[in-house]
């Protein structure tokens, strides 16, 4: 051969070569990235799936192709449960980081995208935004008239997702409403919410010390006839369990799906039931209609959880300070005394 020949012929590889050559695996997607974060605080696909609105299946692929762009397992799988392998815990808070950071530019340079308006995405228990959100909402339309808002009532579990997900930047609940609620955010506290014992305004408990001996037969019928809100199965137990210790003969009549129902239930005369103060007052004609005495049971802790980046941020910030002001001008209602019968030690209703 010529030395033109090997000279055509220099850095050329045969086409067996560039077939043994070893492919550079993909990197990882921020869409993979996501999913990734999203199963690790869910532990399972399932909520993970409903978290980022994702088929279950799609969610497998993608996390699937992760493992394999990254060449390691990140999860150990037993069923539908999840858990980080030693890989998977090194890269989460790597994951995190990524994540935070891209959601403070998301949200800085949204400020700056040709006028458009801010949005501000929260999400709470009914109670808190029908009583706390208002006056804030009205103090933040003051300081910011470009700021708008995007408000969703959700209950405690779907708030937490909501924030695991990423699509709003502050919840509002009970602190131990879920368990672990605080993982991963900053609790701002807003205020104690205590309970109440409602029953309807014909059923006077004031003084009543042997309610089965003091009250007429109807009223006594009427005390022993409960309705529970049903949020969770902790808290439903602790429920339970205070009402089977001081009142062990009553029968649960029904179950309700928000404080508001179960109030307007004892108002139309069809029982009793234990609400929190702010339910009452958020509710249409709270004072008329009802009774509400005071009940030996530590309150509710109403919090605002919001991720570490949004908590001296901007309007996230001036909205977690109007919401501390309204909590602190909010006025709890007229309560009676606890009646004699129920002033005795009862079963903790938020541990």
């Amino acid at each position: 051969m010529d030395d033109k020949a090997r000279s055509g012929t220099r850095g050329r590889k045969s086409p067996e070569g560039a077939a043994r050559a070893p492919q550079r695996a993909a990197d990882p997607t921020l869409h993979q990235l996501r999913i990734f974060w999203a199963v690790a605080r869910s532990e399972t696909l399932t909520n993970a799936a409903k978290q980022l609105g994702l088929a279950q299946p799609s969610l497998s692929q993608q996390l699937g192709r992760l493992e394999t762009n990254v060449g390691t397992l990140l999860f150990h799988r037993r069923s539908n449960e999840m858990e980080l392998t030693e890989a998977g815990k090194y890269l989460l808070p790597k994951v995190e980081q990524i994540l935070r950071i891209l959601n403070e530019v998301e949200d800085g340079l949204a400020q700056f995208s040709g006028g458009q308006r801010l949005t501000l995405r929260l999400a709470g228990v009914n109670s808190v935004l029908r009583v706390l959100l208002p006056p804030a909402l009205r103090a933040m339309q003051e300081l910011f008239p470009a700021l708008d808002f995007d408000i969703q009532e959700s209950a405690p579990t779907d708030i937490l997702e909501l924030l695991y997900g990423r699509r709003i930047n502050i919840g509002l609940l009970a602190a131990n409403s879920v368990a672990q609620a605080g993982v991963g955010f900053v609790q701002v506290p807003l205020l104690e919410d205590p309970y109440v014992l409602v029953v309807p305004e014909a059923l006077s408990l004031d003084g009543v010390i042997d309610p089965e001996r003091e009250l007429s037969p109807g009223h006594w019928t009427l005390l022993n006839q409960t309705l529970q809100f049903v949020f969770g199965s902790q808290q439903a137990q602790r429920v339970a369990e205070w009402f089977d210790q001081l009142l062990p003969q009553h029968r649960t009549i029904a179950h309700c799906r928000s404080f508001e129902t179960a109030i307007r239930l004892v108002r139309g005369g069809s029982g009793i039931c234990l609400a929190p103060a702010l339910a009452i007052a958020g509710s249409m004609d709270s004072s008329s209609g009802v009774r509400l005495y005071r009940v030996q049971a530590p309150p509710r802790r109403i919090v605002a959880l919001v991720p570490s980046q949004y908590r001296r941020a901007g309007p996230y910030a001036a909205l977690l300070d109007q919401l501390q002001a309204a909590a602190s001008a909010y006025v709890v209602p007229a309560m009676a005394p606890t009646p004699p019968f129920l002033a005795i030690d009862a079963p903790e209703l938020d541990r």
